[in-house]
């Protein structure tokens, strides 16, 4: 059974806001709080509210099991997960033209 621990809370935090393209300053605007209170939690220096966790887990696209605890539960690799992230910033248009390609791509390579 994994147990929480809030260094290891930080570090997945870190990990996936950098993955995902993220400054510390975007991110801290983006969950409404301030720079240094997420550097803290970052570093496992500082806990957070349901609230806050929560933004982070929708921010971040993780469960609250996967950011507490480290827990996969629909493993996707992080290269699925940037791809995801990128398709959420696109206009519909540029989603179609991704699938376009990537349907075009697949289809070449078997």
């Amino acid at each position: 059974m994994n147990e929480y621990n809030i260094k290891n809370v930080g570090e997945r935090i870190r990990s996936q806001r950098k993955a995902l393209g993220l400054s510390q300053e975007e991110f801290s605007e983006k969950i409404g709080r301030v720079p240094k209170f997420c550097a803290d939690i970052e570093r496992g220096q500082a806990g957070m509210s349901i609230n806050t966790m929560l933004k982070i887990c929708s921010l971040l696209k993780m469960s609250p099991n996967q950011l507490l605890l480290g827990q996969e539960e629909d493993r996707i690799s992080e290269e699925t997960s940037i791809i995801l992230s990128a398709l959420d910033q696109c206009t519909e248009r540029q989603r179609k033209d991704a699938y376009a390609l990537l349907k075009l791509f697949l289809t070449a390579t078997q």
